[in-house]
Formats: C-alpha cells, sequence, structure tokens
C-alpha cells in the first residue's frame, strides 16, 4: 500500500518537474549582445590590460616626484688601531691610543628632486599616455567583435528553431498522408509502391527533423556559454530582432565612416604618437640631468666620535658621456619601430577599405536574395497547390506530388534563413564601419 501511494505521488510531481526543467526564456538580441558583454571572458582580459597599462602610467608620472632614502647600520668592530693623523699633543695621543672602538653606528637619509631630465620624463609620459589609449582602443575593437559573434551566434539559434518548427511541421503533414495512403490501399485505390514512396520521405524528414534538432541542442549550448547562463536554459529567439534597412546606403558613405570610426585604426595611430614620444624621451639622453638635493647625516662612533644634525643641500649634476655614442643606435631602433607603425596604418586602411567593399556587397547581396527567395516561396506553394489539384485528378503521380511538397520545405527554409542572414550581414557592415553598438 505504502509503495502504491509513493507511485501515486510521483506520478502527480513529475509533470510539474518536467515542466518547470523545460522552461523556456525569451531572449532578444539587445538582451543577449548585453549578457554577452558582461561575461566575455576577452573583455574581461582587456579590462585587466587597461589596468596594466594604466599602472605603467602611474609609474612614468612617479618620475617627477622626489626620491628619499634612508639607511642605517650597526658595525661591531675588531680592536682596530685608530690614528686621527690631526697634529694633536703627545699627551691627546697617548689617550687616544688608550681608547677601544668596539661598534659604530651611523643613520644616512637623502632626498633629491629632478629638476630637469632632458625631457626623458615628460616624453616618457607622453608615449605611455598613448600607449594607455592605444589598449582601450584595442579593447572597444574586441567589444565590437563579441558583439558580432554574439549577433552570429543568436542568427544560428535563430535558424536552427526555425528548421525544427518548419521541419516539424512537414513531418506532421507527411504522417498524415502516410494515414491516409494507407487508407487508399486498403480501399484499393492506390497501390502499395506509392504508399512507400511517402513512408521513404517521412523518414527522410524525420531524420531532418533530428538533424535539425541536434543543430538547435549545440546553439543552444553555445548561445549559454556565450551568455554565461546554465547550460541547460531552453532558450527562444524573437523574430523582431531580425531588424535591418531595405536601403544600404552609398559605398562612399560607408567606407568613409569605416575610416573614421574603426577603434584599430586609432589604436595605430596612437601607437605612432607613442613612438614619436619615445624617440623623443631618447633624444633627452643626450642632455645632463639636475635634480635638488639633500642629505642627513647622523653617526656614533663609540668613545672616538659623535656626529648628529649633519645637514647639506645642493644642487646635483649628472651627465652620461657614453651617451654621445650610445644614444644613436637607441634612436635608430625607435624609428625604425615609428616606421613599422606608419606602415602598419597604411596597411590597415587598405584593409579595411577592402572589408567595407566586401561587408557592403554581401549586404546588398542577401537583401536581392530576400526578395528572390520570397518569390521561390510563393512559387513553390503554387506548384503544390497545383501538384495537389493534378493528383486529386489523377493527372500528377504520387512521386510528383510528394517533389513538390520537398520543393516547398526548400522554400519556407530558405526564406526564413534569409532574414537571418540579412541582419548579420547589416551587422557585420556596422562592425567593419566602426559604428556597431557605437
Amino acid at each position: 500500500m505504502r509503495y502504491r501511494i509513493l507511485i501515486i505521488i510521483t506520478a502527480l510531481l513529475l509533470p510539474g518537474i518536467f515542466a518547470r526543467a523545460q522552461t523556456v526564456q525569451k531572449l532578444g538580441l539587445d538582451e543577449a549582445i548585453r549578457l554577452g558583454l558582461k561575461n566575455s571572458k576577452q573583455l574581461q582580459m582587456n579590462q585587466a590590460k587597461i589596468k596594466e597599462a594604466s599602472g605603467r602610467l602611474s609609474e612614468m608620472k612617479n618620475n617627477r616626484l622626489p626620491d628619499l632614502k634612508v639607511s642605517g647600520s650597526y658595525l661591531q668592530m675588531a680592536n682596530p688601531k685608530v690614528d686621527l693623523q690631526l697634529g694633536s699633543s703627545p699627551q691627546s695621543a697617548s689617550l687616544l691610543s688608550n681608547v677601544k672602538v668596539d661598534h659604530v653606528v651611523y643613520g644616512l637619509a637623502s632626498a633629491s628632486v629632478p629638476l630637469f631630465s632632458g625631457f626623458r620624463i615628460k616624453y616618457g609620459v607622453e608615449a605611455q599616455k598613448y600607449l594607455l589609449k592605444a589598449t582601450m582602443l584595442d579593447a572597444a575593437t574586441d567589444s565590437q567583435a563579441v558583439i558580432q559573434n554574439i549577433v552570429s551566434a543568436y542568427c544560428n539559434l535563430y535558424k536552427a528553431g526555425q528548421s525544427v518548427a518548419v521541419i516539424g511541421e512537414s513531418l506532421g503533414q507527411s504522417q498524415k498522408r502516410v494515414q491516409d495512403f494507407k487508407a487508399f490501399e486498403k480501399n484499393g485505390t492506390m497501390i502499395h509502391n506509392d504508399v512507400l514512396k511517402a513512408q521513404l520521405q517521412e523518414s527522410n524528414i524525420r531524420l531532418s527533423l533530428l538533424d535539425a534538432q541536434n543543430n538547435m541542442d549545440i546553439a543552444t549550448v553555445n548561445m549559454d556559454l556565450m551568455l554565461g547562463l546554465p547550460e541547460d536554459t531552453q532558450l527562444e529567439t524573437d523574430s523582431s530582432s531580425l531588424q535591418y534597412p531595405a536601403d544600404a546606403g552609398s559605398m562612399d558613405s560607408w567606407e568613409s565612416k569605416a575610416i573614421q570610426n574603426r577603434n584599430d585604426i586609432a589604436a595605430m595611430q596612437a601607437r605612432e604618437d607613442a613612438a614619436n614620444g619615445n624617440i623623443k624621451a631618447i633624444k633627452g639622453e643626450y642632455y645632463p640631468s639636475l635634480a635638488l638635493t639633500g642629505n642627513y647625516i647622523a653617526a656614533d662612533i663609540h668613545k672616538l666620535l659623535t656626529v648628529t644634525n649633519a645637514l647639506a643641500g645642493g644642487i646635483g649634476l649628472q651627465y652620461n658621456i657614453g651617451s654621445l655614442w650610445k644614444t644613436k643606435a637607441k634612436i635608430t631602433q625607435a624609428e625604425a619601430r615609428k616606421e613599422q607603425a606608419v606602415i602598419g596604418e597604411r596597411m590597415l586602411s587598405d584593409a579595411i577599405r577592402l572589408q567595407a567593399h566586401q561587408a557592403y556587397k554581401n549586404y546588398l547581396l542577401s537583401i536581392q536574395k530576400i526578395a528572390v527567395y520570397a518569390d521561390a516561396l510563393n512559387e513553390a506553394k503554387e506548384n503544390y497547390r497545383v501538384t495537389q489539384s493534378k493528383y486529386d485528378n489523377k493527372v500528377a503521380t504520387t512521386q510528383e506530388l510528394l517533389d513538390a511538397d520537398i520543393e516547398q520545405l526548400h522554400a519556407r527554409l530558405n526564406y526564413a534563413f534569409s532574414k537571418a542572414d540579412a541582419m548579420a550581414a547589416y551587422k557585420k557592415l556596422l562592425e567593419v564601419s566602426g559604428t556597431l553598438y557605437q
């Protein structure tokens, strides 16, 4: 009796548990992008790189601040011989000879404030500012790439969902057709071979549905991982997110936007500016360094000498004569790095123009395909209607009816996919032009 009650309770609870496990979360494209940016590991890595570059800039700025060093020692002496050689009297010399110095204590504090360093600090800070800017622009470029990846994954998920829905509907129609054909065969109005053809088509559609469901599962897991959601979260795309303008505009306008707005070319320009600053900083090695210095000394030589409040201050001048022949090689290397940055910027500019042309042409093609697929779908529907009418009037064969049905299925899928492809192509055009969720 107890087991019977347990079975009844389990039977009552399972439907609720299954319903909760199969909860589907509807997801718009904007929400997907928000979650993707929030959970992107690539963008988290970029934030760490920005912190590192910011730290290097702070380190460079700190070179303007004074240096303060403090040192001290306690030394145990091993019976040293002390002879001050101060021209003292024999009596004082006799007294000194009896002094035993067994330890020494001293302390030293020194401060230095840079007054002039040949502009090395100034241009070093300037160069690091540009490098920080370049790092931030690199992060912005990666953000655009992450968004585009999310858009592509969203489109794949939408297309997978459409495949499951359309093929599933076609499978239902095919199963009903098989039942009708079996009934016709039983009544003697259809041959068995035609029934086999309908059953073969049903099996093929069932296999297609299995593939579509498998693709749906993979696309869902991919999107879940990308958005930071649990892997078993079921997602439903929003067809209203597939927005794209019918008018693509002119190629020249998109190319101009790309040159003006692309973060990667701005990053190259920032690195070129940093290279200029680095060259100026290295040339500063030709100049001497000037600093304001100060020292404090305190010492105690046991039973012999005590020094306190020994303050000293002044201006210190330092010049490395070797820089006259060593700095030239450093300048040559720095100028070569600048030249590489300039050439790299030109190469990137050419690549951006090519990318803009490709993205623009692909978007125009995707818009044109939508119109073609729409016509093809209408034609496939009309062809199926006519073939069905002919079949009912014994004019068309069973194979012609089945072929018309498959052509209609393919036309429906192609039309559904074309909308997602057009949206993805438009987003790609925005990414290439540097205006994707700017």
